[in-house]
């Protein structure tokens, strides 16, 4: 089978590098799919993510003259996505609140969304390296 831009094809990966991975392709030829093609999140090592001599669908990005051929495997998985948002029960979300009270859904409101801005400010300060700087503009 001839490898043409836009087929998605199995391959074998032969190798991998810092900088992305070779996958030997049908008829004996081989593609590099770059890091960024790798996954759809950032990706700092290849190997969490595939192995040597593992089996993987690729898309062809590109066939140059010289012979490169570009590959993603990003691009082959199929992405499966609703043309439309979910649907909700209303009337079962109204059924479920109905024994609450007002205040008692408020304070639960409150209590979730405390937690996820905890969560949120945790995550920063771990990003950024920890204490940050007081009130006062010194450092902590």
């Amino acid at each position: 089978m001839p490898i043409e831009e836009g087929k998605v094809v199995e391959g074998i990966v032969s190798s991998i590098t810092n900088f992305g991975a070779f996958i030997q392709l049908s008829g004996g030829k081989t593609g590099l799919v770059h890091i960024s093609e790798i996954a759809d999140t950032f990706v700092k090592d290849i190997k969490n993510y595939i192995t040597e001599k593992e089996k993987v669908k690729v898309k062809v990005l590109s066939v140059e003259k010289n012979g490169k051929i570009n590959l993603s495997i990003k691009q082959a998985q199929e992405i499966k996505k609703t043309a439309r948002p979910i649907d909700i029960d209303w009337q079962q979300e109204a059924r479920k609140q109905q024994g609450s009270s007002f205040e008692d859904r408020l304070a639960k409101f409150m209590k979730d969304s405390d937690e996820k801005i905890s969560q949120l400010k945790k995550s920063t300060d771990s990003k950024r390296g920890g204490g940050g700087y007081s009130r006062k503009g010194d450092f902590q």
